[in-house]
């Protein structure tokens, strides 16, 4: 078998490291030696992008959490009209870098349409800007995260500002490498009705099953239940190569 070949790395500001690995044609990113994403499968990122923008307006305003290798940017592009606007927030310069060089034609090249722009930031902190019609997070390994920074994401009061930034009628969309039950709780507790979309990697080739989260906003938050019992722990889940 072929041995990956190490391309580059990056050290990231709040603890683990990125490494972008080749072999043959096929590209991968690792987070502190694990599979976090990779070119081969990528369906069940465009599910999250066509699933989590069916209802956005033409001239939408959306946020997409973390780069990746471009597959959910270009999705969310194909998705939207002429006059909308997609946000990436990515906290690597390093994947950046990548998606305008060593990865750019995986995913035909969503940097170079002009709705599109990346900011280099925590996508916790780009939330807050507000007024966005869809936020999509693929972030780590969704609600069930390899790395602690990134588990604060899904908790109840990052839930809470994403509803509070998005417009009425707003849409999450949240990729995930495995079940979370717990998640879907959340999402409701916090003034969402969420569906929960079971896809496979590789979209119609198959693959190994991901999930996904289409909440909708809320016009209204729900009453508090002051009854309700611990919510069980997480179990972390591996993200396979793609």
């Amino acid at each position: 078998m072929i041995p990956w070949r190490l391309l580059d790395r990056d050290e990231l500001p709040g603890g683990g490291v990125l490494t972008l690995h080749a072999r043959d044609a096929e590209r991968v990113i690792r987070l502190d030696g694990k599979d976090l994403m990779g070119s081969r499968m990528h369906g069940s990122e465009d599910a999250l992008a066509e699933r989590g923008l069916r209802a956005a307006p033409r001239d939408a305003e959306v946020l997409i959490g973390g780069l990746g290798l471009g597959f959910t940017l270009r999705a969310a592009l194909d998705a939207v009209g002429p006059d909308a606007r997609v946000v990436v927030a990515e906290l690597s310069p390093k994947v950046l870098a990548w998606n305008q060089g060593e990865l750019a034609h995986f995913a035909g090249r969503p940097l170079d349409d002009p709705r599109a722009s990346v900011v280099i930031d925590d996508v916790k902190q780009v939330i807050d800007r507000g007024g966005w019609d869809a936020i999509l997070l693929d972030v780590d390994n969704g609600p069930a995260a390899m790395a602690a920074a990134n588990a604060g994401l899904y908790g109840r009061r990052s839930l809470e500002r994403i509803r509070a930034a998005l417009t009425p009628g707003g849409v999450l969309g949240v990729w995930s490498a495995g079940e979370a039950p717990w998640f879907t709780g959340a999402l409701g507790r916090v003034g969402f009705a969420a569906e929960v979309v079971r896809v496979p990697a590789r979209g119609k080739r198959g693959g190994p099953g991901h999930v996904l989260w289409i909440a909708t906003k809320l016009r209204e938050r729900p009453v508090e239940d002051t009854t309700r019992t611990a919510r069980a722990p997480r179990r972390r889940v591996g993200r396979p190569s793609r």
